[in-house]
């Protein structure tokens, strides 16, 4: 019997009765995806695409070999909603710290003077944003979901109706995914311009009043299924915290910043620069936890806040964005495959869910195209800020499955979101890569 010492606990890696380290699953989990998400991705920049199309392709393949071939199931944990086992729990966590640490990255190559410059733009476009989406997304549900859930049939009162499910699905079509569209600018070099920060601040935006029209429509379901009355009081605490949150970090944070990077750059410890760089980005990410925010939005935050100023009295002679490239290129891909591990083909085999999800597609794209029109900048290009808006992403299947879990839809219309997510999130590369400006032109450093 081999004995392996951790810092943590004595662990016995094998015995007589055939026990095995528990992180051996984990280990081989990332290899395979790890390894998957540099092929793909090598190979769609040959081909002169966004190395995240290949890392979601890449996903998309092994989540689905188990069709091919049933021994071939190493990763079927991870195609489950919630995962099935530890190691897959695991990988779900590194997953989501690396769609934070790309958030933070991005955020390090914006300043909160760039946003302002854009801030009229990115409300108008996040408005619209929701409003457009949520709009054709209930239409578009109403057209093609004409029964109500079985589940949900049997155990809600007489005056639940078809309404509370349009309103669901509508809000679904709301959320915005910034991760691939922040990862394709970042491929591309672009996420100085205009155009990527209207983007990216609309994104934010969008994100915040997502979630509040989540809350309302499941508060609305919530009271439906019980019998109760909608919280007003509940709802109005949600859109207090997340503009409380968001407001009240970029003001304290200009404050509070600088004393505390000077502070801990009295340190001696070596990598103490990189240490305060995660120690921020988590810290704002878990407050925005907290708040009922995507911890996403705090890692974006955290990044606006941190300037190149802040490290200058720390031992380590390097830029912080070149301090925390690594930490992205190892997490970041994690997230980008698991996404396309959870990509159920055999869906794809049901007309019925094939019809939904063409209408929900078409609802999503148009809608967002609507966000162009948000845009009051002359000069700019519209259609690629509509187009970036586009992916639905991580938050989509979010609150897919927050309606799943409060059985408002059924398996039938979960699939048909999840194929909407997927297909909105798969084409928004290529079509930025498209419709995104040649020339830089439009960089938000330049008159």
């Amino acid at each position: 019997m081999a004995i392996i010492l951790t810092p943590f606990s004595v662990v016995l890696a094998s015995d007589a009765e055939g026990h095995r380290d528990p992180i051996l699953p984990v280990l081989l989990a990332l290899i395979v995806i790890l390894a998957a998400a540099k092929l793909g991705g090598e190979i769609m920049e040959r081909l002169r695409m966004p190395a995240v199309l290949g890392e979601l392709l890449a996903g998309v393949f092994l989540g689905n070999l188990v069709l091919f071939n049933s021994k071939w199931n190493l990763l079927e944990p991870l195609r489950m909603v919630p995962f099935g086992t530890d190691w897959a729990l695991i990988i779900g966590a590194l997953a989501q710290l690396g769609v934070i640490i790309l958030l933070f990255e991005v955020g390090l190559e914006s300043t909160v003077q760039g946003m302002m410059k854009v801030g009229a733009s990115s409300l108008l476009v996040a408005i619209l944003g929701v409003l457009a989406p949520f709009t054709l997304g209930f239409g578009a549900s109403w057209l093609f979901i004409r029964q109500m859930p079985p589940g949900l049939a049997a155990i809600v009162s007489a005056g639940f109706n078809l309404g509370y499910i349009h309103m669901f699905v509508g809000a679904v079509l709301c959320a915005t995914s910034v991760g691939i569209t922040a990862r394709v600018f970042k491929d591309l070099n672009r996420l100085q311009t205009k155009e990527a920060q209207i983007i990216l601040g609309a994104a934010v935006i969008d994100d915040v009043l997502g979630l509040i029209v989540l809350a309302g429509v499941s508060s609305i379901v919530a009271s439906a299924e019980s019998g109760r009355a909608m919280s007003l009081a509940a709802l109005l605490r949600l859109v207090s915290m997340a503009m409380l949150f968001l407001f009240g970090s970029l003001a304290a944070g200009t404050f509070f910043v600088p004393r505390v990077m000077k502070f801990l750059s009295r340190s001696r410890s070596a990598g103490i620069a990189l240490f305060s760089c995660l120690l921020f980005a988590l810290a704002l990410s878990y407050l925005a936890g907290i708040a009922g925010l995507a911890p996403i939005v705090g890692a974006f935050a955290a990044g606006l806040l941190l300037e190149e100023i802040h490290f200058r009295g720390f031992r380590e002679n390097i830029r912080i964005d070149q301090l925390i490239r690594p930490v992205s290129a190892f997490l970041a891909p994690i997230f980008f495959v698991l996404m396309g591990i959870q990509v159920r083909l055999e869906t794809f085999a049901d007309f019925h869910v094939l019809g939904i999800a063409a209408g929900l597609t078409i609802a999503a794209i148009l809608g967002k195209q609507v966000c162009g029109f948000g845009v009051l900048e002359k000069g700019l290009h519209r259609v690629t800020v509509g187009v970036g808006m586009i992916p639905r992403g991580e938050v989509g299947l979010i609150f897919a499955g927050i309606g799943k879990s409060l059985r408002v839809i059924d398996d039938a219309t979960f699939s048909a979101l999840v194929i909407m997510v997927v297909i909105t999130t798969l084409i928004t590369p290529p079509l930025l890569q498209l419709t995104f400006p040649k020339d830089p032109i439009t960089s938000i450093g330049q008159n």
